[in-house]
Formats: C-alpha cells, structure tokens, sequence
C-alpha cells in the first residue's frame, strides 16, 4: 500500500503540474469507488493539491469550494497523461484538464476510493473519512511522547494506528524501528527512547520522499516514475538476509496480522 512518501510524491507531481488548471468534464468515474454528491464540478479549477497522511485532497472551486479525496488503497496510481494515451486496464476515473490533458485513477485491485464534499472553512470535510492522527513530518516532540507513552499494546501495532500517527504504514514503520533499535514488540517505551523514534520516523521518510518513495508493487508517482527508496530499505522484506550493521539474519514475524521485520541483535527487547 502506498505510504506517506509515496502519497507525498504524487501530491508534489500534482501540485506542481495541476494548480490553476481546470478540469472540464469527467469522461468517466466507476460509481462503486465514489461517495459523495453528484459530481457536478466540470469547469472546476484547481486550487491546491494537499496529502494528509495517506490521503490525496484535491481542492477546486466550481461555484463553490469543494474537496476531492482520493485514497489509492493497495495498488492505486494517479496519473497525468495526454490526451491520446491509451485507457490502462482498471482506470476507474478520468477527469479531463483545460490543457487536454487527463489525469487517471488506476486501481487493479479497487480498494481505493474517492469522494467528494462541499470544503469546510477549515481542515477537511468529516465525510472524506479522513484519518485524523498526527501529521509525522509536524508532530512535536511531547506531542509524539504523549501519544505514545504508557501503551500497552505493541509499538508496531501503534505506529499503525492512523488515529494515532496518519501515514505511516508497515515499511516505514520497520524501517523507523530498526534505525531507532527499538523490537517492534516492545512495549511502554521510555521517553528517550520515543524520541529516538520520532528523530528515526521523521528521517526515514524524508529519505523516502527524496528518493520518490518505495516501488515494491504497483507504485509509480504521477509521471509514471518508479520511486528508488526500497533499495535503501534495511529489514523490510529482507527476512534471511543478513543486517547491514551487525550480520545478523533479518527476522519476520506477525503482528497484528502484518508482517513485521527486524535484526534481532540490533532491535533486541
């Protein structure tokens, strides 16, 4: 699933493209991956383009402003291509710009979505369904500690939680603890420690950002590039390899119903 980097780096592409622009018609929009009022936003201009952890936000003014979500699920892409492109097998919208241009959702598997709402005077419409936790690349120190410290459940599973922390999914979550030698069970984590972490979460994904994110699956950001940060990745998906510090073999194992990847040496509990 595409993660706060990886989200990032679509928004930048859009942002830097599509601002000021208008879309004119939607030439197509798979009804069963929308929510929202009847799509009336033709002619639509294109104000800013935001990430809010793993969430794409379009905002437009058509009459009125209005707020155009787009969750990209496991295999979701959003693509800017031109006017004569080839449709791509599982492009489940199309909204066409005042430059002929289109932009495309592409989703193989459909667990992504979109909707749309009128915008709030501020932040997000509730009915996006946006995660409200904590922004990563903002959170304070003490608002990090308070989120986090005194838990019982595993750090792992925490760092997971989108209510808690928004945008950091299960690559980054490994790779954050390994930099911070923190073993993804562990639990009720001293304050030095959760600092060690959030200096680790916030430097993993500005890596990742820089590099164009992690293309392990369908990933490509809006230009059709494939990110290069999973050849920096340190544990995630390497289980026998040996660590790059000490040697030992990377484990894997299952929490939560994810798999989680660590140095046993390195991440000792």
């Amino acid at each position: 699933m595409p993660e706060l980097p990886e989200v990032e780096t679509i928004a930048r592409g859009l942002r830097s493209t599509l601002t000021g622009r208008r879309i004119t018609a939607i030439a197509h929009l798979r009804k069963s991956i929308y929510s929202g009022p009847a799509p009336h936003i033709e002619n639509a201009r294109i104000n800013a383009v935001e990430r809010a952890g793993k969430y794409l936000v379009v905002t437009l003014h058509a009459g009125k402003n209005w707020q155009l979500m787009i969750h990209l699920g496991m295999t979701g892409q959003v693509l800017i291509v031109a006017a004569d492109a080839e449709r791509a097998r599982h492009t489940h919208a199309v909204f066409i710009l005042d430059d002929t241009r289109e932009i495309h959702f592409r989703d193989p598997r459909r667990f992504g979505r979109i909707a749309l709402a009128a915008a709030p005077a501020q932040g997000f419409a509730p009915s996006l369904g946006i995660a409200e936790g904590a922004e990563p690349l903002e959170v304070t120190q003490d608002a990090f500690v308070a989120l986090f410290h005194g838990r019982s459940a595993p750090i792992k599973s925490a760092l997971l939680n989108q209510a808690l922390l928004r945008g950091v999914g299960n690559i980054y979550a490994d790779e954050a603890l390994f930099r911070a030698g923190i073993h993804p069970r562990a639990r009720k984590i001293s304050k030095p420690r959760l600092l060690r972490l959030r200096d680790a979460v916030r430097a993993v994904l500005n890596a990742a950002i820089a590099a164009g994110g992690s293309s392990i699956s369908d990933y490509v950001d809006s230009g059709g590039n494939p990110g290069s940060f999973h050849f920096q990745h340190r544990v995630y998906a390497r289980t026998g390899e040996p660590c790059e510090v000490c040697g030992t073999p990377i484990r894997r194992i299952v929490l939560s119903g994810r798999s989680s990847h660590f140095c046993p040496a390195c991440q000792a509990r």
